[in-house]
């Protein structure tokens, strides 16, 4: 077969990288009877959505290679510890996964080709939130 003649059809390129981390905390917001009230913990996922305008070479949206600080953060910062403690509010996933998508954008984006598209958080494979960045 001759691979030239394939028609590449026109689109968006968007690539996500996940990472892990474990942590626990409480939602002491939330009655005393729920069981999130009380301490727990989680094997958190956390995967980083990225595009970009254009490929970079060799055919990129982003190097994964260049994520490497924003594990380096979830190591140092979240890994085995009480997110309740460290975070300025309850961590839950939908809160976390704001925060994460805000460092990522301040810390990350600005030495990288492509641009967050949204941040996903899994408390457990079948347990997610997703925050969606909006561009002005």
């Amino acid at each position: 077969m001759d691979f030239r003649s394939v028609s590449l059809p026109s689109g968006t390129f968007i690539i996500g990288k996940a990472f892990d981390f474990e942590a626990g905390h409480r939602l002491p917001g939330l009655p005393p009877g729920h069981k999130c009230s009380r301490q727990h913990g989680h094997s958190y996922q956390v995967e980083v959505i990225l595009t970009a305008p254009a490929l970079q070479a060799p055919g990129f949206v982003t190097d994964f290679g260049d994520l490497a600080p924003f594990k380096k953060f979830l190591d140092a910062e979240l890994d085995h510890h009480n997110l309740h403690e460290i975070l300025p509010f309850e961590p839950t996933s939908e809160r976390l996964a704001q925060f994460l998508a805000g460092w990522f954008i301040q810390n990350v984006e600005p030495e990288i080709p492509g641009r967050l598209v949204a941040v996903r958080v899994c408390e457990t494979p079948r347990s997610w939130a997703r925050f969606e960045v909006e561009r002005r």
